[in-house]
Parts: C-alpha cells; sequence; structure tokens
C-alpha cells in the first residue's frame, strides 16, 4: 500500500511541475538572423542556428542593460519572486536543492542567458548546451513559470545583489 501511495505522489509531482506543456511563446519579431549582425553561424542540437546565440541562449532578450550599479528596488523585488517561486528548488548558496544553487550564476552566465532561461525555460532546455548540462546534474526539468519580463529583471538583480554587486 505504502509503495502505491509513494509512486503516485511522485506521478502528481512530475506532473504538477510540467503538465505536459511546452513554451511556445518566442516572438518572431524578436529573433535575430545571424547573418545580418555578420557573425557564424553556430550549429545547434534541435534548432534554427540563426535563432541561437550561446551566449545569450535562446529567447528575445539580446542585450540586457544592468549598468555597474545594483538596482536595490529591483532587487528587493526579485527577492520576494524568489520566495515564492523560486525557493522551493534553489538555494541561494552554491548548494544543489532540487535545481542548482543560485551563487555566482551572474559570474558564469551573461544576464541575456540569465533573462533567457527564467522566460524561455523549455526551448533553453531543449537547445542549450548549458542549461543542458545542468539539466544533467539535476535530473529534474525546471517547469516554465511564465513569469513576466519586469520579474525575470527583477531576479536577475537579485541574483547580482546575492553574488554580492552593491
Amino acid at each position: 500500500m505504502k509503495r502505491i501511495i509513494m509512486m503516485s505522489f511522485f506521478g502528481l509531482m512530475l506532473y504538477a511541475c510540467n503538465n505536459g506543456q511546452t513554451d511556445k511563446s518566442t516572438d518572431d519579431a524578436n529573433k535575430i538572423d545571424m547573418n545580418d549582425r555578420g557573425n557564424e553561424k553556430i550549429p545547434t542540437p534541435g534548432g534554427d542556428p540563426a535563432e541561437y546565440d550561446p551566449n545569450r541562449g535562446a529567447g528575445k532578450f539580446t542585450h540586457v542593460d544592468i549598468g555597474n550599479k545594483l538596482d536595490v528596488a529591483m532587487a528587493a523585488g526579485g527577492e520576494k519572486i524568489y520566495g515564492v517561486k523560486c525557493s522551493g528548488c534553489h538555494k541561494v548558496t552554491d548548494e544543489k536543492l532540487v535545481g542548482p544553487g543560485w551563487l555566482g550564476v551572474t559570474t558564469r552566465y551573461k544576464p541575456e542567458w540569465i533573462m533567457n532561461f527564467i522566460t524561455n525555460t523549455n526551448e533553453m532546455l531543449d537547445k542549450d548546451p548549458k542549461a543542458q548540462a545542468q539539466l544533467q546534474i539535476c535530473l529534474v526539468r525546471m517547469p516554465n513559470q511564465s513569469l513576466a519580463d519586469n520579474d525575470a529583471r527583477q531576479l536577475l538583480e537579485f541574483m547580482r545583489k546575492n553574488d554580492g554587486v552593491k
């Protein structure tokens, strides 16, 4: 009986985390043609190279101006979002919980990559080698949290604060 209950619980958890949906919200107007920028096309698994840049990942964010100073108000908003949407799976240390710890994330990845991963999770996990490597370590696919662009920007600022940006 215990075994049936546990199997049902894990099945429900898997269903709740992704419930079979995929994110198809990429706006065609925000796609980049790498030939227009004069960059060499980079072959990527499962996608058109014109849509993919390994430094920014897959998504609409091509440049995020973060400045040198921390935006304290945005970081506070990001901390609230983290508490509601992210803290169940991520720690602000380097310790893995369900997903990887966030300590040092802004030194390892560009702001565009982080924001594209937050807002375009499914496509990033399908196309980006760095996201796929994290998936191999964590073994749990991050569910799309349906966060707005401003929410993602606030989370980025909270991550920068966590990494010591003043």
